[in-house]
């Protein structure tokens, strides 16, 4: 086992929480492809999301801008981002893989892209926060992967050595940016593959 690793850094969205955001269009537009493609080009692919995540957009700016992209009422536009909080709903066997981690000792800590109004709705409906050792959020320190400065906060600000740490993300740029910084980071792609590949780097599990 390497002893060396203490800490794992978990992305949210796509890794311990359900992120699908083609599956909240077809539930809001059935049978309506083209809406669909409209609001996802004008809304979850826009710069603005990103803006949304980095915390330089606030939510009532940002849904008059979508609805002013896509044309569709501004009530629909409030439904979508409630939609989007109320879709991010735990994957359970991640938060299996969570706990047998906090169980062997291991440090855990979260690192998310991540919008303030989602993350205060998401704080108040789980309870599980305090198996992290530290949190850091992208709209909180206006920060945002796969920037490396968001990494380098993670680090001076809980004090953790880059080449002790893994970090997992459902996201390749972030993995990749990761690993520039001398972190070992892990591609999730399900739970069994990502238990597979931390029994790897330290040997348990």
């Amino acid at each position: 086992m390497d002893r060396s690793i203490r800490n794992i850094v978990f992305d949210l969205g796509g890794v311990l929480l359900e992120w699908k955001p083609d599956q909240i269009l077809a539930r809001l537009y059935p049978e309506d492809p083209e809406t669909q493609a409209l609001v996802k080009k004008e809304v979850f692919q826009h710069p603005d999301w990103l803006a949304l995540d980095k915390g330089t957009l606030d939510e009532e700016r940002a849904v008059r801008l979508f609805q002013q992209r896509t044309g569709r009422p501004l009530s629909e536009m409030t439904v979508l981002m409630d939609t989007v909080r109320e879709t991010l709903i735990p994957i359970q066997p991640t938060f299996a893989l969570l706990e047998e981690l906090s169980k062997e000792g291991m440090n855990l800590y979260c690192v998310s892209n991540m919008q303030i109004n989602v993350f205060a709705y998401l704080q108040k409906r789980y309870d599980f926060w305090g198996k992290f050792k530290g949190l850091v959020i992208s709209a909180h320190v206006r920060m945002i992967k796969p920037d490396a400065e968001i990494f380098h906060h993670l680090f001076s600000r809980f004090g953790l050595a880059p080449s002790a740490s893994v970090f997992i993300d459902d996201h390749l740029p972030n993995v990749e940016s990761a690993r520039r910084l001398e972190m070992q980071a892990i591609l999730f792609q399900g739970a069994d593959d990502c238990r597979r590949q931390l029994q790897q780097v330290h040997g348990r599990l």
